[in-house]
């Protein structure tokens, strides 16, 4: 039981972390029905972004103040993250939104390789890692010499997690900018015929995914202490298997499409082998999608005439 438990917070931290992506993946489908495939190493380029940060932060500008590094490096993060997803989609999306399906999800994996590759080249292919940025915990209890921890790095990432889903919960549910995001989600030329600005509209809701993407980066650097140039694949494809879990759509179905992804790697790993987790993972979301289709808390498509 002891394990279980232990597993069980690590497995709704790293689950956080992929549900934080995969509100990413799930804003950008519900407009304009595209898998943003680069998201993944926007992830990546956050987490880079935000180890460069903290390192000016507290080697050169000699910032003594963990909590206050971590703030500004988190609002750095989230600025310059959302410039480069505002580009890509205004260079390798926008001009392609017209065209067939299969032109933005090519465009999309370009700028996927783009990303990774440019990073290798600029940063260097080794780990690169930095001092940890906030440590200490405290012990749940005791069983058989096994302490049950829970640190604060993890409360910090489940905190995050909770009031961004209900912030952006809040933006799509209650806002204008979610009432405009719906109506392109509908039908973009009507949502433009009635005054929508689509285009405004779908750059923002890049920029907010990018911003949730930094908040993610950040996290993960913060948690593992490490990163390198191929971080963006693999968490990417996880985090895109939790939103087709969860619902691709649903914001909720993101977040609790990536705890039961985090969930399913931690305990598989404690209780099997390490080296299936990935295949228990993407196993349980095949088994899934075979009995519910649209997801856990997906809506079934509605097709427009």
């Amino acid at each position: 039981m002891d394990v279980f438990l232990q597993q069980l917070i690590n497995g709704i931290t790293l689950g956080s972390i992929y549900g934080l992506i995969a509100i990413g993946y799930t804003m950008v489908f519900g407009i304009i029905g595209m898998v943003n495939f680069a998201h993944g190493d926007v992830f990546m380029v956050s987490a880079f972004i935000a180890l460069i940060a903290f390192l000016i932060l507290t080697t050169w500008l000699g910032i003594s103040s963990i909590v206050l590094a971590l703030l500004i490096v988190l609002i750095v993060a989230m600025l310059f993250t959302s410039l480069v997803n505002w580009v890509i989609e205004r260079v390798a999306y926008r001009p392609l939104r017209g065209s067939f399906r299969l032109a933005p999800l090519i465009s999309a994996i370009g700028m996927s390789i783009f990303l990774s590759n440019f990073v290798q080249v600029t940063q260097g292919p080794r780990n690169k890692s930095i001092p940890p940025m906030i440590s200490g915990e405290f012990v749940l209890f005791t069983h058989n010499n096994y302490p049950v921890t829970l640190s604060y790095k993890q409360l910090i990432i489940w905190g995050v997690t909770a009031v961004l889903l209900l912030a952006f919960w809040y933006l799509v549910a209650k806002t204008k900018l979610g009432r405009a995001q719906r109506a392109c989600e509908q039908d973009q030329k009507m949502a433009a015929l009635v005054g929508v600005n689509v285009d405004r509209t779908i750059a923002t809701t890049f920029v907010i995914a990018a911003a949730l993407a930094a908040v993610a980066g950040t996290m993960y650097l913060m948690y593992y202490g490490v990163v390198t140039f191929s971080d963006g694949f693999v968490p990417g494809v996880k985090a895109f298997t939790a939103a087709v879990l969860g619902g691709i759509g649903s914001l909720p179905g993101a977040v609790i499409g990536g705890l039961l992804i985090g969930l399913i790697e931690t305990m598989w790993s404690a209780y099997f082998s390490i080296d299936y987790k990935d295949v228990a993972a993407f196993s349980i979301l095949a088994i899934t999608l075979i009995f519910l289709p649209q997801g856990l808390f997906g809506r079934p498509d509605v097709e427009k005439v």
